[in-house]
């Protein structure tokens, strides 16, 4: 079994229940999960919005490999209405996102996924969750 950390986000519609569901999905596709961070309220990083975010993290058990928790977290997305993926440092409203944020203690620098994520500790909205569940 892989342990496996994801950051979550969502301001459009009903945050909560947007960050709600997809934490049901992740248990349901990705692993159990065996760790919850609250929610919290901040403000959009890297673009302007006058939607402000519901941001966790969570922590769960996985026998998926690193790409499959990612096409599935994908899936899971593209499910809950996300049509297109921030590319380019160009990022936009979004009902849900879900990053990578370690899975165990490899790493991985591929064009397409990069673990840890690069951005963890510039965000505090990744790191007030995570350091809630981190263990």
């Amino acid at each position: 079994m892989h342990t496996v950390y994801l950051s979550l986000g969502s301001n459009l519609g009903n945050r909560e229940e947007n960050l709600h569901k997809a934490i049901t999905e992740i248990g349901k596709l990705v692993g159990e999960v065996v760790r919850q961070s609250t929610f919290y309220v901040t403000e959009p990083w890297g673009f302007k919005s006058d939607n402000l975010f519901a941001n966790a993290a969570v922590c769960c058990v996985t026998e998926r490999s690193p790409r499959e928790v990612l096409a599935l977290t994908q899936e899971i997305e593209r499910r809950m209405g996300r049509s297109k993926k921030s590319s380019g440092g160009n990022y936009s409203d979004r009902i849900i996102d879900i990053d990578i944020l370690y899975y165990d203690d490899i790493t991985i620098d591929d064009a397409d996924l990069k673990i840890p994520h690069p951005h963890i500790k510039e965000r505090e909205f990744v790191m007030k969750p995570l350091e809630e569940i981190f263990r």
